[in-house]
């Protein structure tokens, strides 16, 4: 992901991102170079400590425009 880390502060060229909308990742660039359709077409579930459920919890993102869509443990 980028966004999160001065020192790469932004994308890398002949890279595929997408925007991650609202939630705790929000404005965050998230690299899907190498995925396939249906990959990005089921949206994700990223492990962050940014959530509601810290450390050990993951937040998810539905495909739409991965939009956030909730926490979980």
């Amino acid at each position: 992901m980028y966004g999160n880390d001065p020192d790469h502060p932004g994308p890398r060229p002949n890279r595929t991102y997408v925007e991650l909308v609202d939630g705790p990742l929000d404005g965050l660039l998230l690299d899907v170079t190498g995925w396939e359709q249906f990959e990005i077409d089921t949206g994700v579930s990223l492990q962050t400590d940014l959530g509601q459920f810290g450390v050990d919890g993951r937040t998810m993102y539905d495909p739409r425009r991965f939009a956030w869509s909730g926490d979980n443990p």
